[in-house]
């Protein structure tokens, strides 16, 4: 089994940055997280990652059926997914099978998070 290598974005920039409400980002350090916002910031980018995400991993042939792309347009949008350092893909044969980077998500979230707010119960 081999792993495709793709440069992707260096989580630790993205634990480099206390949360928002805490501190303003500098330039560099938003040059450096934009990306992860913006591989989500598309419709048919962010189905796929709550796709990936609902499960331990995902085949691409499970995830190109359905949408109503072409199998290059979900290979390029999961293809940015991963430049963006969201999903980790390894290919098994002739499939490529896709799961989320957790800490990716964890470092975003604590980058979001507003402090002195608690998430009501049942939320």
């Amino acid at each position: 089994m081999s792993k495709q290598t793709l440069p992707v974005v260096d989580l630790r920039a993205v634990g480099c940055c206390a949360p928002l409400a805490v501190r303003p980002m500098d330039a560099d350090q938003a040059a450096m997280v934009a990306p992860m916002f913006k591989a989500l910031g598309d419709p048919v980018r962010l189905r796929l990652m709550s796709m990936i995400a609902s499960v331990p991993e995902m085949c691409v042939c499970d995830l190109t059926p359905a949408f109503d792309l072409s199998g290059p347009t979900i290979s390029h949008h999961l293809k940015v997914l991963r430049e963006a350092g969201l999903v980790d893909s390894e290919r098994r044969g002739t499939w490529v099978w896709y799961r989320v980077r957790p800490e990716a998500f964890r470092q975003l979230g604590a980058l979001l998070d507003l402090p002195g707010t608690a998430t009501p119960a049942g939320a």
